[in-house]
């Protein structure tokens, strides 16, 4: 059998993923496969299913706008209802027929002769004009490697062991991150022992969320404009909120609310200095939980610095105390400055998009596009996540990009396009020299927003209007080549 070839492929049906394929369907492109390694769609809300697990961006704006869901149930939703919003937005716009579930994708090379993309799978080959990668940022698990055998169970908090009952349990929880915050919570009350090894302690705001009436829901269903007007209100919030970001004497202001919380909910003053950090708020990314505090205070639970290495049935924490334990669960995050789809992407000198990274810093036109690399679209690449604002609108936006570039190549009869590489380097560096006074950078702590060179990998640093007004698909940017392969600005 030979390469089955369509216009667009898009890796991933997470919620780029989805976004991309309606974005395509409704711009009258119909030729495109979404391929999935999974078994349905929702990305990381299908594979995060710790107890929990949730959203830390208010439900109204984590929601495509084109699709907004009046009936969340509570302000900050939980993973099982958001899962069922993706898997119901994608049926209401008709893209699972056009997923193929269970195919993953080992290989995407682009062959400059036939200019197409040229996709190794575990179903085929496939053959596209435009790739658009979309596996999302939280994706592979980061597992740390640590000397020595641990004899009992073990897992990720991305990949739950629902199997394995807690009750009674000695455990062990290394990292203290997003997800941490959210399962320590709910496991620690069942538990004998809960032992946390934290490396950095992070600021933790409080989370005003609360059950959504069914009045209010009702009134959002029937009356739309409010729905618009409270996702709107949440918007206004955070934007203003992002000026902190982008002056520190600002965010220190900020700081003084998530200092109060660390010492309203943690009295003991020995505690209290463990999980202050010496950074300051938004330098790493920023926690919200009214519960997370409350369940480090508990007696069964004790906090230790970072866990240095294991035995047969210990970890031991880089103070030398070891605590004896069943069970460990990581809360050490993802794969974000080396993101694995930069492994499996090859230029048409079969250079990968890792190989790239390795030796200059990670950069994209947008956080989308990338010099060298024709036809191939990233989501949620580098210096694209605002840290204070929802990612559905960023994806939303990046959705459209390719929709408009492939709209754009078909109208003009371009067989390929790349966007030019003045462009691309004049982008990149307005996006450092904007970074420079930002608290991502200013902070004085190391994040996953940087790569091992020190260099923010991560975030956008200015207004998310700036970035909806930004993110437009321009012509202009970009070299074409036409039906006769002549490399011409567009």
């Amino acid at each position: 059998m030979g390469a089955r070839d369509v216009r667009v492929a898009v890796i991933g049906a997470g919620p780029s993923g989805i976004a991309t394929a309606i974005a395509l369907r409704r711009s009258g492109i119909t030729d495109y496969v979404v391929l999935e390694k999974g078994d349905d769609v929702g990305g990381t809300w299908r594979e995060n299913t710790y107890p929990g697990c949730g959203c830390d961006v208010p439900s109204h704006w984590y929601s495509y706008s084109f699709d907004p869901n009046p009936f969340w149930s509570r302000f900050y939703s939980r993973q099982p209802e958001i899962q069922r919003y993706f898997r119901a937005s994608a049926r209401r716009h008709d893209v699972y027929d056009d997923i193929r579930f269970g195919v993953a994708v080992t290989a995407a090379r682009w062959d400059p002769a036939a200019q197409r993309w040229r996709l190794k799978t575990s179903d085929g080959e496939y053959t596209a004009q435009v790739l658009a990668a979309a596996p999302g940022p939280l994706h592979e698990p980061v597992v740390p490697s640590l000397p020595g055998t641990f004899e009992g169970t073990a897992f990720h908090s991305a990949r739950w062991d629902h199997g394995h009952d807690l009750t009674g349990k000695r455990v062990a929880v290394i990292g203290t991150g997003a997800s941490a915050i959210q399962f320590i919570p709910e496991i620690a009350p069942k538990v004998a022992s809960l032992h946390v090894f934290q490396r950095t302690p992070s600021w933790v705001l409080s989370k005003l969320d609360f059950s959504i009436p069914w009045t209010a829901q009702y009134l959002m269903r029937t009356v739309p404009i409010t729905g618009r007007a409270v996702r709107l209100g949440i918007y206004a919030v955070h934007e203003a909120i992002g000026v902190a970001f982008r002056h520190e004497a600002l965010m220190r202001r900020v700081q003084t609310a998530a200092r109060l919380q660390l010492f309203r909910q943690v009295r003991d003053a020995r505690l209290r200095a463990k999980l202050s950090p010496s950074f300051t708020l938004g330098c790493k990314r920023i926690m919200v939980s009214n519960t997370y505090y409350p369940a480090l205070t508990r007696s069964n639970v004790q906090v230790h610095p970072a866990a240095a290495r294991l035995t047969a049935n210990s970890v031991i924490g880089a103070d030398g105390v070891a605590a004896a334990v069943d069970t460990i669960i990581y809360g050490t995050g993802f794969e974000i400055t080396d993101p694995p789809v930069a492994r499996y992407v090859f230029d048409g000198d079969g250079n990968s998009l890792a190989s790239r990274w390795s030796t200059d810093p990670p950069q994209a036109y947008l956080g989308t596009a990338i010099a060298g690399f024709p036809n191939l679209f990233v989501f949620l690449g580098p210096n694209l996540a605002p840290g204070h604002a929802s990612v559905l609108g960023t994806i939303e936006n990046q959705a459209q990009y390719v929709a408009d570039a492939v709209s754009a190549m078909a109208r003009s009869g371009w067989a390929s396009l790349q966007v030019r590489p003045e462009v691309h380097r004049r982008y990149n560096e307005a996006v450092a020299k904007a970074l420079g006074p930002t608290v991502y950078n200013a902070g004085g702590c190391s994040s996953y927003y940087r790569d091992a060179e020190g260099h923010n990998v991560a975030n956008w640093p200015w207004s998310v209007a700036r970035l909806y007004r930004d993110l437009r698909f321009r012509a202009g940017d970009y070299q074409v080549t036409n039906a006769d392969r002549d490399l011409v600005n567009a």
